[in-house]
């Protein structure tokens, strides 16, 4: 059966359908990962998004119940050059065709992905429509114009739950952790955990008194839509600043540098993959990071609040990391967590925890 992924701009991609039977919107990105992409589909991240894949085959080793990041497939639509029927994995617990068919997601691939990749890095980022259901071009148009964009969406209230559990109790004496989710990774939780910590997640809609109970540190997890579309969760950031220290990855970095007066701004194509370069500005050192966002801080904003960029992306020179002394807050704009990808990163969460001990000290 064929499908098509028609772009905002009126340029269409044909193909072979895969995956469930359905006609979704969403935003067109892409992913420049060669493996992991069972953690691509299920990041909260990616919420809304259609992902096209760089690397040509996909679904080599099917799919199984640890590699997902969340309890469903967060994704709007996935794309690659070819997709595997046949899963060859001692690991795999089944296919990426039954797998997105399950959770209701279209998929399409025979299409020349290197032109859609090369039209997205041209253009940027843009409103798209993916439909394996024979959905006409005249609907699918209206279907675009009518999705909101990613601008000014709450997403990270949509992915976050909605009362607080306990995940670890943490070894005595242990650094306690409030996790704010905002679409949190499954792998923090386990890394906090396989550090002692002791972790509560909360809800990002909580009040602040709520993230502060018992806490050593409040952490704010990575998570989609706009950072400036959350003034409420803002808000709340700045009543708490300089009472406990706070860490934050992702959309948890770009909400941290709003609470202390800096700006966000939308990328052109955003950053996504697991090879992405950062550099540690006060070391030299040089990581090879996973990242996923499609917004951005503003270098000179920071500057002008008095904090300091302490890692730069290698690629575009955007802001990858800050710190502010004064209001105990450090964050970093990619995955430490590494779910899918490289573990250069991993050391930044012990650099968390070490920044909370001094906090607490």
């Amino acid at each position: 059966m064929s499908g098509i992924l028609l772009l905002e701009d009126g340029r269409t991609f044909r193909g072979r359908a895969f995956g469930a039977q359905a006609t979704r919107v969403g935003e067109a990105v892409f992913n420049t990962a060669h493996t992991g992409y069972q953690e691509v589909l299920t990041d909260p991240s990616y919420r809304e998004q259609v992902v096209a894949m760089t690397v040509p085959h996909v679904g080599n080793y099917g799919v199984n119940a640890a590699d997902a990041e969340s309890d469903t497939v967060q994704v709007a639509g996935f794309i690659a050059r070819s997709f595997s029927m046949l899963p060859s994995s001692w690991r795999a617990e089944g296919g990426l065709h039954g797998y997105l068919e399950r959770h209701g997601v279209p998929g399409l691939h025979g299409i020349d992905t290197r032109a859609l990749v090369r039209h997205l890095r041209d253009r940027g980022a843009m409103r798209c429509a993916i439909s394996t259901d024979g959905t006409t071009l005249e609907q699918l148009e209206q279907q675009i114009a009518a999705w909101p964009g990613m601008q000014g969406r709450r997403l990270a209230t949509e992915v976050s739950i909605t009362e607080p559990f306990d995940f670890c109790e943490g070894e005595p004496g242990a650094l306690r952790v409030s996790l704010v989710d905002g679409g949190c990774k499954r792998n923090i939780l386990r890394l906090l955990q396989a550090q002692g910590c002791a972790v509560r997640v909360h809800p990002i809609t909580a009040p602040s008194s709520a993230w502060l109970s018992e806490a050593d540190v409040v952490f704010f997890s990575n998570g989609p839509g706009d950072p400036a579309a959350l003034p409420d969760v803002v808000d709340h950031i700045r009543q708490i600043l300089g009472k406990v220290p706070m860490v934050g990855i992702c959309l948890g970095h770009q909400l941290l540098a709003l609470a202390i007066g800096a700006q966000t701004y939308k990328l052109k194509f955003g950053h996504r993959g697991v090879n992405h370069p950062v550099r540690d500005e006060r070391t030299g050192k040089v990581e090879i990071t996973s990242q996923n966002h499609g917004f951005a801080v503003s270098r000179e904003s920071l500057q002008a609040v008095g904090a300091q960029v302490t890692h730069v992306n290698l690629n575009d020179k955007t802001v990858s990391g800050f710190v502010h002394a004064d209001h105990r807050v450090f964050a970093v704009q990619y995955h430490p967590e590494a779910a899918p990808g490289p573990h250069d990163s991993r050391p930044v969460i012990q650099s968390f925890l070490d920044f909370a001990k001094e906090g607490r000290a």
